[in-house]
């Protein structure tokens, strides 16, 4: 399983990005793929993660304003992050593992197995 994600850039508070995750290799219906993030001196943190059997699940500083799809036809995996902030500031990797996590993990990053290589998301002024 490979993944490669892209999308980053500089943007000012308030503004807006799509991140986008190519996957290739054999992925079913079970597996998670979601977005983390790590800001500098900080642990990864969950961002988003979809499922196509379970839906979305997101972290409370992001609910309302990030929205996580996918495109099976494309085997991509999209980000949209609307409304930006300072705090938002991080690089942003996208990874998946096999096998289905109750809803209380699924956000946890060490329960991931493969991971892209992060792009980075500035957010200033």
């Amino acid at each position: 399983v490979q993944l490669q994600a892209s999308g980053g850039g500089l943007v000012q508070p308030g503004g807006s990005l799509r991140l986008s995750c190519a996957v290739s290799g054999l992925i079913s219906d079970y597996w998670h793929i979601g977005w983390f993030r790590q800001a500098p001196g900080k642990e990864r943190e969950g961002v988003s993660v979809i499922t196509k059997r379970e839906g979305v699940t997101y972290a409370d500083s992001v609910k309302g304003r990030f929205t996580i799809s996918r495109d099976d036809a494309k085997s991509t995996v999209y980000l949209q992050m609307n409304n930006l902030k300072p705090e938002d500031t991080a690089v942003y990797y996208c990874g998946t593992r096999k096998g289905r996590l109750i809803l209380s993990a699924r956000l946890s990053a060490i329960q991931y197995d493969y991971w892209g290589q992060g792009t980075l998301v500035t957010v200033s002024s």
